[in-house]
């Protein structure tokens, strides 16, 4: 049978899904709880003033080391005293030691490292006293702990809203294959054409010729199409995700299953340019929107026989 070709749109049909992606995206923003936020910040308010306080104002921290490392309350709000605040990892590859509270326990050289390497980078703009070596006024206390915990309640809800967006966006995709009449099969690694789903099967996220894909689908006519669940909150965002990351996997997939045996895709919720659009499309990756599911699966049902 003939491979039927997957969609590609004019630069005026990806214009205007542009346009209702980014309108739904704000109306998401828009009506988001800001409660979300409140708790996140009353949540380490708490975290942060026990620091404070087991730490003498962070004027004993060494003194201190274990106890606070080890607890992973105060280990997350020790992390942004850093001025800007470090990463898990980068603390661990800064202090080389792993954080588990077992090691740092243990292991007083690791617990000391850690601290120090913090303390080095201490932002001298919100915790002044520390390196003057004196005692915090009232309101300088207030307004450290205060706006340790904005950024964390920050860091959170900026965190836990990609996450929820990228789950939320791969279960959709799932379920309207599935309820598409595709059976959705057990996740595997897939190096060859023979390791991926079988026809009118998928599966959630896997490795496919070493690069992940959140979905895989086997379509009827046996090629494989390997999704990229994409959310961009901006439009300088979007080069990362679709051209920097979806593009440049769909060029992989191709060299690695050729031209007839996959269908690179990407599935595209939230802020993307235009000309960001048009040219993933151009290099081979095919568009769908998380708003309009349909022609995803009325591709998928098109490589059936006739």
């Amino acid at each position: 049978m003939a491979l039927v070709n997957p969609p590609r749109w004019t630069d005026g049909e990806l214009e205007q899904e542009r346009r209702r992606a980014i309108e739904l995206f704000r109306e998401e923003r828009l009506t988001e709880p800001v409660g979300r936020y409140l708790q996140a910040f009353d949540d380490y308010a708490a975290s942060v003033d026990r620091l404070m306080r087991e730490s003498q104002d962070l004027r004993s921290l060494r003194d201190v080391a274990q106890s606070v490392l080890t607890d992973a309350d105060l280990l997350e709000a020790f992390r942004y005293l850093a001025g800007p605040p470090v990463s898990t990892d980068d603390l661990m590859e800064l202090a080389e030691t792993n954080l588990t509270a077992s090691r740092l326990r243990d292991d007083a050289d690791a617990t000391q490292r850690v601290i120090e390497t913090i303390l080095a980078m201490l932002d001298s703009r919100r915790f002044t006293w520390v390196a003057e070596g004196r005692q915090p006024s009232d309101e300088e206390r207030s307004a450290a702990a205060m706006a340790s915990a904005s950024l964390m309640a920050s860091q959170r809800v900026r965190t836990n809203r990609a996450n929820e967006a990228k789950t939320g966006q791969e279960e959709a995709v799932r379920n309207h294959l599935a309820v598409s009449g595709l059976t959705e099969v057990e996740t595997r690694e897939v190096s060859t054409p023979a390791d991926a789903p079988g026809r009118g099967e998928f599966c959630a996220e896997c490795s496919v010729a070493g690069r992940k894909a959140d979905v895989v689908v086997g379509l009827h006519d046996g090629r494989v199409m390997p999704i990229e669940c994409k959310v961009s909150n901006s439009s300088t965002n979007s080069v990362k995700r679709l051209n920097n990351d979806a593009a440049a996997k769909a060029a992989e997939w191709v060299r690695a299953f050729g031209h007839q045996g996959i269908v690179p895709t990407a599935v595209l919720s939230g802020v993307f340019k235009t000309h960001n659009l048009v040219q993933a499309q151009e290099s081979g990756l095919t568009i769908f929107w998380a708003h309009g599911l349909q022609p995803l699966t009325d591709f998928v049902a098109a490589t059936s026989d006739p």
